[in-house]
């Protein structure tokens, strides 16, 4: 896929699982185990999907997954499974070598979004992509610096604590154009300040849905994530863009549906639905 000057490429790194309650919030058992069949713990699959933008002299990278660098018993509460792919080798197969990379846009730094950042070499800790330019909101830096009881557990600062060390790190201010043709939106309900990429061009454009829609199955306006610290914003930003991106026709990018890439939108009796699933290599 092609947006203005970029080519667009998904690249997986691997899957992980969360508990499906956690996923799905107040919707009950009944309905998203339709949709979304959990394992014997309860967990439902996650991708770890995140977007590769090559051209205009940049190699841009929106999210880097979860890395590698988990403990056993952390591998095993979130069944991390990188046997197919991971994100090096998902980078390697594109062409992509690590100091290629020039940006890198986090939508926030919890783990999963965060975690590939960083990764061990040598016994060291090293950043992952060392000559890219990292770009956080500030305001979610400040929240990861001091988390609150609840937050805690999503943030690991070996994740990204490094690129602030090393210079690698680029404050955003709310809302605005960071690289030629990519804007971000900012959503308060998953988290502060989480930073939601648009791609535009004249004729297409692609947001990137992160943690506002993780499955297709969140796209109804109650299907509200458990781990949303303000569970009442989160749905009133999916009323607010939701139709704003079916009107304007925009892909959304689907970081965390294990099988599903990117979909078009349409209006559906009681909100917004799927119009039409997209591959990223057509």
């Amino acid at each position: 896929m092609k947006i203005g000057p970029y080519a667009l490429s998904s690249i997986e790194t691997g899957t992980f699982a969360l508990d499906g309650g956690a996923m799905f919030g107040v919707v009950p058992w009944v309905f998203w185990s339709k949709t979304n069949p959990p394992d014997e713990r309860n967990r439902v699959t996650l991708a770890a999907r995140c977007l590769l933008l090559v051209g205009d002299n940049r190699v841009v990278l929106i999210d880097v997954g979860n890395g590698t660098k988990f403990t056993d018993k952390q591998k095993d509460i979130f069944r991390l499974d990188n046997s197919k792919n991971d994100l090096m080798s998902s980078l390697r197969a594109h062409g992509i070598h690590p100091a290629d990379v020039t940006d890198v846009i986090l939508t926030h730094l919890h783990f999963d979004h965060a975690g590939g950042s960083t990764r061990i070499e040598q016994g060291r800790l090293v950043p992952s992509f060392p000559n890219a330019r990292h770009y956080v909101q500030r305001e979610h830096w400040n929240l990861s610096q001091h988390p609150t009881e609840r937050d805690r557990a999503s943030f690991m600062n070996n994740d990204f604590v490094l690129l602030n060390e090393r210079g690698l790190l680029y404050l955003v201010d709310g809302e605005q154009e960071i690289l030629s043709g990519i804007r971000v939106l900012v959503t308060n309900g998953h988290t502060a300040s989480q930073q939601l990429p648009l791609i535009s061009d004249d004729t297409t454009s692609l947001l990137y849905a992160c943690d506002l829609i993780p499955f297709t199955s969140h796209l109804p306006y109650p299907y509200v994530m458990g781990f949303d610290v303000r569970p009442l914003v989160t749905l009133e930003e999916k009323k607010k863009i939701l139709p704003r991106a079916q009107e304007n026709n925009w892909i959304l990018f689907l970081e965390h549906d294990p099988h599903v890439e990117a979909v078009t939108l349409k209006q559906v009796d009681k909100g917004i639905g799927v119009d039409q699933f997209v591959r990223m290599s057509e």
